[in-house]
């Protein structure tokens, strides 16, 4: 594959470090919120940036299908307004959180490592089963490549040649795992020989790189020519989640190395040499950032917590015989006060 996708128009490439910059400054806000008790545990997108929104930016909202890991919600901004607010509530553990409105196109956070990669490959199936235009875009990190479910899913993507995008976010980290512990292929991508798919490595911190291999590989899902796995190389630079000391194995020279090829300043200076950036547009981007985040803050302040039969709320589209009995039987204690 050779990335030359269709390129970004100006507009476009301000809107990506517009999102980029967002997608920073709430992953730093939530961080904050969880020390100060008022979100649950959260991983931060510090450095991944361009990973995430150089791919989402080749999809198409209306047609396209995002499966993401824990890590990507919040910058999914293109999917829809509330989108952040549904984050935010999910990290505090309301089900709501998970739920999208009708329309919006992403499943919900889950954090067991590569489980949602099957259900990715099922939903791109049905999708081709059933006739309609769109793509799958499901997210993993290379310590999730790792798991059994990534490589069933992968290997039936391939005979089934299914319109799924495998997006596989290398941040050298699973964890605490070096990838150099973790794997002995040359590459991520190197694994897609085995399924029989096209398998691509681009540099995650280029925002424009990423975008033209997705555009290209979601055109070949759209032309029937089965999956593509994307191995985006670029670095964590912040805690893997807020349970985690990073400093206790990441090497200070390796992540300040890593530091100076940031994303978002790499796009921000090609766009300040192309004369479609400056400090007024700076502003602009941290100012709508910050009015988006106290947006979802705000709109959370006036959500009712949840009750405990709650947790049952969005399991299935019809509840099960079992539920309905889970449901009364929490209720029952409720009322008896325990």
């Amino acid at each position: 594959m050779s990335g030359a996708g269709p390129s970004l128009s100006p507009d476009e490439l301000q809107c990506l470090l517009g999102q980029m910059i967002a997608a920073r400054s709430h992953s730093k806000r939530l961080f904050a919120l969880q020390r100060q008790g008022r979100i649950g545990t959260f991983a931060p997108l510090d450095g991944q940036e361009a990973a995430v929104l150089g791919s989402v930016a080749a999809l198409d909202p209306s047609t396209d299908w995002v499966v993401p890991q824990y890590r990507e919600p919040v910058a999914l901004a293109r999917y829809g307004e509330d989108v952040l607010t549904r984050v935010v509530l999910g990290l505090m553990g309301h089900p709501a959180g998970g739920h999208y409105p009708e329309g919006v196109r992403i499943f919900p956070t889950q954090i067991s490592l590569a489980a949602q990669v099957p259900h990715a490959l099922g939903l791109a199936w049905g999708m081709k089963r059933k006739g309609e235009r769109g793509v799958v875009a499901v997210y993993f990190g290379d310590g999730a490549s790792s798991e059994g479910d990534f490589y069933e899913a992968a290997n039936f993507a391939g005979v089934l040649r299914a319109p799924l995008l495998l997006i596989c976010v290398n941040n050298h980290w699973a964890i605490s795992t070096p990838l150099a512990k973790q794997t002995a292929a040359p590459s991520l991508a190197a694994k897609a020989a085995a399924f029989g798919f096209p398998g691509v490595q681009v540099d995650g911190n280029d925002a424009v790189a990423v975008h033209g291999v997705t555009a290209e590989a979601r055109e070949r899902a759209l032309a029937g020519d089965g999956p593509t796995l994307i191995e985006t190389v670029t670095y964590r630079m912040a805690a893997h989640t807020t349970a985690d000391d990073p400093t206790r194995y990441v090497p200070a020279a390796e992540l300040a190395e890593w530091a100076e090829r940031d994303p978002i300043v790499r796009l921000r200076v090609q766009l300040e040499v192309a004369g479609l950036w400056d400090d007024a547009h700076e502003r602009a981007a941290e100012a709508d950032a910050e009015t988006a985040m106290e947006a979802a803050l705000t709109a959370v302040a006036g959500t009712p917590p949840p009750t405990p039969a709650a947790m049952l709320d969005h399991v299935f589209a019809q509840p099960t015989p079992r539920l309905a009995r889970q449901r009364a039987e929490i209720e029952a204690c409720r009322g008896r006060g325990a």
